[in-house]
């Protein structure tokens, strides 16, 4: 019979911490004494407002597309010279596509400003999985070398200490702290409170409407069959609509009076309530044009580079650090997350590239892949206009050139022979 194994021993190996790695010592910061982070307790995932800011950047990020570049001495780039660190950054593991893990990673990013993922290594060291971790909390140690820790907690009451160097860590809003990012829970408390609390006043309100909205007052004791049968000749002549007799007219009845019970409950208006969905956004870096997908060429450009390209920045920056080491990067390797603003460009725009194909600028597989078409054999070979390239100094230049330099030279003799 096959052994059951779990996902927290698919990625760690082991079941357990290793004991030597529960006995370290806390890591000692320089602005707090506790070197630990807790993400906040309020799960702003369930709102779908909060979602509705996150999809865009998510989906964003999760289409960069992650390739190893060596650069040598001379300068010349070669595009995935290994094999499996190319087949790690499509498939970091066998759960998951590399765009799943930049989407999960995204995800942590927004809600928490940390997001940490574990590079799992052979009997090598060498790289070998990337695992996103959605930890409930974390903990730094370093041992009497100095090496850093960090001790991942989960839900279901299982922990486990790994290298920090085997640890891929975003930060957002990087302030005080000297490891983490700050913590959003002062910055979205409020924001998310009358949300929430306006959200629950309609669903109020709501109900309220079902509720008994007139009150008869019988002047005299009335059996309880010919109680309701008053209440229900009221209801038929002067609250159903489509069944009233009397249309819009009332009469008077001596035996009871009628009295409306009025609804005091309060829902905000549609200008507040929008107010505080613009503030969620800018929290957020989003607008209602990238939220609903309705953007123009100009307005993803400028969402591009101010959210998108520093997240892929720093994407390239930490895996880059963690899956090399420091001689592999003084070699030139590097990991570079690919991103085109022009996804979403005009058509015009986009035909207006093709000028860059011919002057060794773009390739013609480049150009295709911002047309959205397939590649085509020969098309990564940078191609360059015949009457774009160097040309040689005419005959005339030439000679002007020399007579030039003859005159300045005569010039400079007669001087020294006055």
């Amino acid at each position: 019979m096959a052994e059951k194994r779990s996902f927290f021993k698919n990625i760690f190996g082991t079941e357990e911490q290793p004991q030597r790695l529960a006995e370290l010592p806390k890591f000692k910061m320089l602005n707090t004494f506790d070197s630990s982070f807790t993400p906040w307790g309020g799960y702003i995932y369930d709102s779908d407002i909060v979602r509705s800011c996150i999809r865009p950047k998510t989906n964003a990020v999760g289409k960069l597309h992650p390739i190893h570049v060596r650069t040598d001495s001379n300068g010349n780039i070669a595009l995935n010279p290994n094999s499996n660190i190319a087949m790690l950054l499509r498939y970091p593991n066998k759960y998951m596509s590399m765009q799943k893990l930049l989407e999960k990673m995204m995800n942590q990013r927004e809600l928490t400003n940390n997001a940490f993922a574990f590079i799992k290594r052979d009997s090598f060291g060498r790289p070998s999985e990337i695992y996103p971790i959605p930890t409930s909390n974390v903990e730094l140690y370093e041992d009497n070398k100095g090496d850093l820790y960090i001790k991942f907690f989960f839900k279901t009451g299982k922990y486990m200490t790994v290298f920090y160097d085997d640890v891929i860590h975003l930060r957002k809003d990087f302030n005080q702290d000297e490891f983490f990012g700050e913590d959003g829970n002062m910055a979205l408390t409020n924001i998310m409170k009358v949300i929430d609390t306006t959200d629950k006043g309609i669903i109020k309100a709501i109900k309220n409407s079902a509720v008994i909205k007139w009150i008869m007052k019988f002047k005299q004791v009335l059996k309880p069959d010919d109680k309701q049968t008053q209440i229900d000749e009221f209801a038929k002549n002067y609250l159903d609509i489509e069944n009233s007799e009397n249309k819009n007219v009332a009469s008077i009845d001596p035996r009871y009076d009628i009295e409306q019970v009025k609804d005091n409950s309060y829902v905000p208006d549609g200008t507040t309530i929008t107010a505080y969905e613009k503030r969620l956004q800018k929290y957020f870096g989003v607008n209602d044009e990238i939220v609903q997908n309705n953007f123009n060429e100009n307005q993803w450009n400028a969402f591009y580079e101010a959210e998108i390209e520093p997240v892929a920045k720093e994407l390239s920056d930490m895996f880059t650090f963690k899956l090399f080491s420091k001689h592999e990067i003084e070699c030139g390797n590097e990991i570079v997350f690919e991103a085109s603003s022009l996804e979403f460009a005009s058509m015009q725009t986009k035909l207006n590239l093709k000028e860059m194909v011919d002057r060794k600028s773009m390739t013609p597989n480049e150009w295709r892949r911002v047309m959205n078409l397939g590649s085509v054999d020969g098309g990564d070979v940078l191609l360059r206009r015949l009457d774009t390239g160097e040309t040689a100094p005419s005959t005339n230049d030439t000679q002007s050139s020399t007579e030039d330099s003859t005159d300045s030279t005569t010039e400079s003799e007669n001087k020294n022979n006055e």
